[in-house]
């Protein structure tokens, strides 16, 4: 296992501390999990990120079509 040092000010430490004897974990296993976690939350934000894109474009491609389709609407039936 690699070793990290990490430099903080006292009242992360403290907080680090804490919450690390609350949860019966290590400082350095807390860290670990709050690491592996703001990854999930970034890979998720990611993720929304690009669905809210794909929808984007589903929606325009959507718009283009109907738009297409209410064009023929009256097709060939402008003389009846």
């Amino acid at each position: 296992m690699k070793t990290v040092t990490l430099k903080t000010d006292d009242s992360f430490f403290d907080k680090l501390t804490e919450l690390a004897k609350e949860l019966h974990l290590t400082k350095s296993e807390l860290i670990r999990r709050s690491v592996t976690e703001y990854e999930r939350h970034i890979r998720r934000k990611k993720l929304k990120e690009r669905f809210k894109a794909a929808s984007m474009r589903v929606r325009e491609s959507n718009r283009e079509a109907m738009e297409l389709f209410e064009n023929t609407l009256n097709d060939g039936l402008e003389n009846v």
